[in-house]
């Protein structure tokens, strides 16, 4: 089995970096980052340079200036740098498909698997430290077995890069020696072991750990076997892993939009290997675009059944490209990497061989492409069908949802020869008749609709339906009918209420028609 590698990211000068780019500020100023906190301006992030003057975060401006009078200073923004670290996140995303935002100024990457396409781990970790250095943001890493020591490796370690499987006495000179803020326990509970003596992570693991958990809680037992593996590390990705991936990296970036349609489809031709050898089809696909400058773009698309053709596939996301905005797909300064990814998969339905069923398919397949063609143009959103769902008042019974959502296409063709009991299409509001009956709780005989007058003819019912007691007590019962009058034409009508125990002049309505 592979052992899992978790490789943690730490900007701890985000809020700096970002103020630096945004202003075009000189790299040699100290600069720190100011918000109001309790009545007070207080610094939030300091640079390098203003570390090397003694300035920390929670100092008030006053102070600051009072001490270094040349101290550049810019507003924080919490909002945009927790974007911006989204941002960089889905950059990240050209090294494994499981990145995690962890904390307002750290990434978690599980890179399992994944480092011998980049040199090994070192090699991996030298190109993000390089990418983000081009775009002028410090970074610090640390990489081991678990999420909680890769975490204190980045933050704390001498050793960035932990061995896998590392244990014993090699283990120990990685961990033991850091302090216990790298459990990441919090303030209060690490001035608590200070005060007891207990300051560094050694401190704890040579000590019996009931009377710790006792004094101390539990947690500090549990993040120190997180620390040593003991607990199963887990991380909760941005997006979920694709079911099947495609991609190409350049040496030269592609600078036109063109050589994208092209790549996509060579990659469309690799996906569909991949589906093929499972028996797949692609339900939900996204074209990924990684640029030189760290942009990222995502385009997705869904398709209404399975789809294993490599055409059909580039053929939904030229739609998308044709129809979208120009700076959706802008390349900046490059795109260096396309991947094509299948979101979600389904295995494909056996093809039949009867004449008649596959005259079926042939117009399912048809139906699907025109769906598949509207949504990816369009947007899912706007495309619809209509879903059925368990209610008991038939206005509610039925709810618009995305097509690409809905059961196969094939599903849609109905028996001509079977009468629906229920209309189609119904009224937005149920319209009110003056209907005539031979007695108060019978059938209608005729009745006027909308300035006219309809003899009926035959009719069926009544198809009962009370409301839910429990989300309207004052609803009336309804009796249904399917009425026919003397030239054809078919309705809906409901008589609303029961005669004599819940109302004493019945109501009638027209709810939709048939046809």
């Amino acid at each position: 089995m592979t052992n899992r590698r978790f490789l943690s990211l730490w900007l701890p000068h985000l809020s700096t970096d970002r103020a630096r780019r945004l202003n075009a500020i000189d790299g040699r100023s100290a600069l720190a980052t100011v918000a109001t906190i309790a009545n007070a301006r207080r610094l939030v992030d300091v640079d390098a340079n203003a570390v090397k003057l003694a300035l920390s975060p929670g100092l008030t401006l006053a102070d600051a200036r009072a001490r270094h009078p040349a101290l550049v200073v810019a507003e924080a923004d919490p909002v945009k740098e927790a974007k911006l670290l989204e941002r960089l996140a889905d950059a990240c995303a050209r090294f494994t498909p499981l990145v995690a935002l962890d904390g307002p100024d750290g990434l978690m990457l599980d890179v399992s698997g994944v480092a011998h396409l980049f040199g090994g781990e070192a090699g991996l970790v030298e190109e993000i430290r390089a990418r983000f250095a081009r775009q002028k943001f410090s970074l610090s890493q640390g990489l081991a077995d678990t999420p909680a020591a890769a975490w204190a490796l980045a933050r704390y370690g001498l050793e960035r890069l932990a061995p896998a499987g590392v244990e014993g006495k090699a283990f120990a000179k990685l961990f033991y020696d850091l302090p216990l803020a790298a459990l990441r326990l919090e303030a209060q509970v690490v001035a608590d072991l200070s005060r007891a003596g207990l300051k560094r992570i050694g401190d704890v693991a040579f000590r019996p750990r009931a009377p710790i958990a006792a004094r101390f809680g539990a947690e500090v037992i549990q993040r120190f076997d997180a620390l040593e593996g003991k607990e199963r590390g887990a991380i909760s990705p941005r997006f979920p892993a694709p079911d099947f991936v495609a991609e190409r990296r350049f040496i030269s970036p592609l600078q036109r939009v063109e050589g994208v349609a092209a790549t996509l489809a060579k990659l469309a031709d690799d996906l569909v290997q991949l589906l093929e050898r499972q028996a797949k089809g692609a339900r939900r696909l996204e074209l990924s675009l990684f640029r030189v400058d760290g942009e990222m773009r995502r385009i997705t698309v869904g398709a209404s059944r399975p789809v294993n053709d490599a055409r059909a596939i580039a053929r939904l996301f030229a739609e998308r490209l044709a129809g979208s905005d120009e700076d959706e797909i802008d390349a900046g300064f490059g795109i260096d990497l396309i991947r094509l990814s299948c979101l979600l998969s389904e295995p494909l339905t056996p093809s039949q061989s009867d004449f008649e069923r596959a005259h079926d398919a042939k117009r399912a397949r048809a139906l699907a492409e025109l769906i598949d063609n509207l949504s990816a143009r369009l947007g899912q959103s706007r495309v619809t069908r209509q879903r059925l769902v368990d209610a008991h008042v038939p206005e509610q019974a039925v709810v618009a949802a995305p097509a690409l959502r809905g059961e196969a296409p094939a599903e849609i063709f109905i028996s001509l020869s079977d009468a629906p009991e229920r209309p189609l299409r119904l009224f937005e509001r149920p319209e009110p008749i003056e209907a005539i009956a031979e007695v108060p709780d019978g059938p209608p005989l005729r009745f006027k609709w909308r300035r006219a007058t309809h003899q009926v003819a035959a009719i069926e019912g009544p198809e009962r339906i009370a409301a839910p007691w429990w989300r309207d007590a004052k609803s009336l019962t309804r009796d249904y009918f399917r009425a026919e009058d003397g030239e054809g034409r078919r309705f809906w009508l409901y008589r609303e209420g029961l005669w004599g125990q819940e109302t004493m002049r019945a109501r009638w309505f027209v709810h939709g028609v048939f046809g």
